[in-house]
């Protein structure tokens, strides 16, 4: 299905060196923000106390927040579990805090706010290890994740291909993180599946415009490298206007009307999202035609029959 069909192809490969430019320094910047002002880091991965609490009738989770806003608490995460009624609290940690004064705190809060009764039913302290464990099993996930991508990559169409690709991703995943670490939004681990789930995305795009490339190759033998790839560009424009912008209205909804829980998850995927159209037509095929790729690497050549000797 097509919206609309460009008959010229636009010469995306012409301009691929001041976008190549431009897209190093916003990595370099992104990498300078994450060494220099770090993450801010939620209560999974710094450690912390989590309290349950259940109420009579749907918890009213604007006023618990400002009342633990009010408490000392402006960085609590708030959010339903299972069912309007049942709220998750995760308080991160202070100096000389205990998880029975926590609980008798929150509890004397809960009795302060006016609405529907309110009972805890638990309160965990969640030490700094469990953080770091967290984050240890994410990144091994993470580099699980590009390993398994630059294998399906390779053996799909070819070594250049895989390493394009994955130096893309990487390139939009750096970007994310380095938003969060510039403006100090919370990065938690909705944050960190946001993350995988922009690696995947992109590497589903980068599929399409290498597919259309391997396929212009075999078909078009008057086009040389570039020609090549910009055909397959322009000729899957359409496909990606329809997939990124239906994806685009639906995490845009979230982001809009999903509330607190959803807000950082959605916005990583915002970025991520604009982040990876760029770098998939961008980053990832000039690589392509700078690694050296060709037609003599797709289009089989015909076996010259020899002549019978007499």
């Amino acid at each position: 299905m097509e919206f609309f069909r460009i008959k010229n192809d636009i010469p995306f490969m012409r301009y691929a060196p001041v976008f190549n430019v431009i897209s190093l320094l916003t990595f370099v910047v992104a990498v300078l923000f994450i060494v220099f002002r770090g993450l801010n880091l939620s209560v999974e991965f710094t450690g912390g106390t989590l309290v349950e609490v259940s109420y009579a009738d749907s918890a009213p989770l604007n006023a618990l927040r400002q009342a633990l806003a009010d408490d000392g608490y402006p960085d609590a995460q708030v959010q339903n579990f299972g069912s309007s009624r049942d709220v998750l609290i995760r308080l991160p940690n202070r100096d000389g805090a205990e998880v029975s004064k926590v609980g008798e705190q929150v509890k004397s809060m809960l009795n302060k706010i006016e609405g529907p009764e309110a009972t805890v039913r638990r309160v965990e302290f969640v030490g700094p290890q469990v953080g770091k464990e967290l984050a240890s099993d994410g990144a091994m996930a993470l580099l699980f994740v590009i390993i398994g991508i630059m294998i399906y990559l390779a053996l799909r169409f070819e070594w250049r291909f895989a390493v394009s690709t994955i130096i893309a991703n990487m390139h939009d995943c750096v970007i994310i993180v380095g938003f969060f670490a510039c403006f100090q939004w919370e990065f938690s681990l909705s944050v960190l599946a946001a993350v995988m789930a922009v690696l995947g995305y992109s590497v589903n795009e980068s599929v399409v415009v290498f597919d259309r490339v391997r396929e212009t190759f075999r078909k078009r033998r008057d086009l040389k490298t570039p020609e090549v790839i910009n055909h397959a560009i322009t000729s899957t424009i359409s496909r990606t206007v329809i997939t990124h912008g239906s994806t685009q209205v639906m995490v845009l909804s979230m982001l809009l009307f999903g509330g607190e829980t959803l807000h950082y998850f959605a916005l990583a995927l915002t970025i991520g999202i604009c982040f990876g159209i760029y770098s998939s037509v961008l980053v990832a095929s000039p690589l392509v035609m700078w690694l050296g790729v060709s037609r003599e690497q797709f289009a089989k050549v015909k076996a010259q029959k020899q002549e019978a000797v007499v």
